[in-house]
């Protein structure tokens, strides 16, 4: 089984630095090993001091590596789409150049970049897949496209073809625009199918390890916080979290000050994020460039330990039978109830916590079943239903 493992965190604390390092520690182990950047701001050639591409590239033995480029997305995975779009923008009156130009849509880049990790699985070409993820706000953006296309695959698109096949033609010449043809709805659902891919991969505990990376400072700190909240939001559970570059007791006492407030905030992240474990890294003297370098962060974070391995199992959603009610659990951290706002509709429950928004599909036994009541307990939301009459499935997941 493909391990994934997916670094991410605020902008200028180190994670490339991080990820890089963990590739190559796993490739030094013999693990055929892929470092993916699905930033758009790539800097994954720097770290390693190598040109990277759009496709792999061989940076060491057993290691690739990758830069994912737009047009090259593009023409993998959205053509016909594009084609369509190109079409509108050319009846708006856009010559060819232009209307291909505007056909990259916000959120391309850094959609296709995350479609190449379900490719590299299903190859089997590699061991350990290393996702240099961009910071945390664009990479929840993301992860949280697939409870949105669930929406079109269920709701909208089977409309849109029904009035497709239907009057297609007559719509065409009342509207005077091009109106999509199935190849477009099959191409986008295709599209849509391949991001649930993805998020079945990525909510996989035993397969896939998210992982923050932190600085000792106060605005570091609170947006690994948010940083934490949000991925148990939207079912991704961190196993590591790492505080980057602290200083040595022997930095010297121009850095005396500062090393004295990192020591401060260690306690307190250690405290704040337990059980998950936190683990450190140095601030070293020389720049972290190059093979040489990186091999001495990942000894540094992992020593003789597993790289891959699952240092926390968590369960950020589960639904149990508690004194005559069925409860659904949903992990929260750093999270207080006046922060939440809950709806339900019939068969949905949408959570919204600063500005993110996930909607969860209850459990079918739970559809029908009256909310009793929702609090937050230590970091966790409880919401209460009267047991239904007839009994939950085991497990009582979906």
């Amino acid at each position: 089984m493909t391990r994934i493992l997916l670094y991410t965190g605020k902008g200028g604390v180190g994670k490339t630095s991080i990820a890089a390092a963990t590739a190559l520690l796993c490739a030094d182990r013999g693990l055929r090993t892929m470092v993916l950047s699905t930033d758009i701001a790539h800097s994954l050639a720097d770290a390693f001091d190598v040109p990277l591409g759009p496709e792999p590239t061989r940076i060491v033995e057993n290691l690739d590596g990758q830069e994912p480029d737009v047009y090259f997305n593009i023409a993998r995975y959205w053509r016909t789409i594009q084609q369509y779009v190109g079409e509108l923008f050319a009846w708006r009156g856009l010559d060819e150049v232009m209307a291909e130009e505007m056909t990259v849509l916000p959120g391309m880049d850094e959609l296709g970049n995350l479609l190449w990790i379900a490719d590299h699985v299903e190859s089997g070409k590699y061991d350990v897949i290393v996702v240099d993820a961009a910071p945390t706000g664009e990479t929840l953006r993301l992860l949280s496209m697939p409870d949105a296309s669930r929406w079109w695959i269920e709701r909208i698109a089977p409309i849109g073809r029904r009035m497709s096949r239907l009057g297609r033609p007559m719509l065409e010449k009342v509207l005077g625009l091009p109106i999509p043809r199935e190849e477009v709805f099959a191409a986008a659902e295709r599209l849509l199918d391949r991001l649930s891919d993805v998020h079945r991969l990525l909510s996989d505990p035993d397969r896939t390890s998210v992982r923050i990376t932190l600085g000792l400072d106060k605005l570091s700190v609170a947006e690994a916080r948010r940083s934490f909240t949000y991925f148990h939001l939207f079912g991704y559970p961190s196993d590591l979290v790492i505080c980057n570059r602290v200083l040595p007791p022997d930095a010297g006492p121009f850095f005396e000050q500062l090393r004295q407030a990192q020591q401060r905030y260690l306690p307190i992240v250690e405290q704040e994020f337990g059980p998950v474990p936190v683990r450190t890294v140095p601030q070293f003297a020389h720049e972290m460039v190059g093979a040489a370098r990186l091999r001495e962060i990942g000894v540094a974070l992992f020593g003789d330990g597993d790289p891959t391995a699952v240092h926390y199992r968590g369960e950020p959603y589960r639904v149990h039978r508690e004194n005559g009610a069925y409860v659904l659990e949903v992990q929260l951290p750093f999270t207080s109830r006046e922060e939440l706002q809950l709806t339900r509709r019939t068969d949905e429950l949408v959570l919204e916590v600063g500005g993110w928004r996930r909607t969860l599909m209850l459990p079918r036994a739970l559809i029908e079943a009256p909310t009793r009541s929702a609090k937050m307990d230590d970091g966790t939301l409880r919401i209460e239903f009267e047991a239904p009459a007839r009994p939950l499935a085991k497990g009582g997941r979906r």
